[in-house]
């Protein structure tokens, strides 16, 4: 199957909070008159999100088989 595996996606989530560690150390410098950014910590934090729900659904999927189970029932008057 083709895709995003949960190791992959665990991987990519680690290196995201990594590169969020690195940016609040030292997101901005500056140099005379002028004021330097690194990153954009805000999509940072977005990206995060990201990986930790791709890395959630994936886990819940290797826990239940790959499949959501819905049941439905009907009542009925016999």
């Amino acid at each position: 199957m083709a895709g995003i595996t949960l190791e992959t996606a665990q991987r990519h989530l680690d290196a995201w909070l990594e590169a969020e560690i690195a940016v609040t150390n030292a997101q901005s410098y500056t140099i005379g008159s002028r004021v330097m950014t690194k990153a954009d910590l805000a999509e940072i934090r977005n990206t995060i999100d990201y990986w930790n729900k791709k890395v959630i659904a994936l886990e819940n999927a290797k826990k239940r088989g790959g499949r959501n189970r819905a049941y439905r029932a009907v009542p009925r008057d016999l």
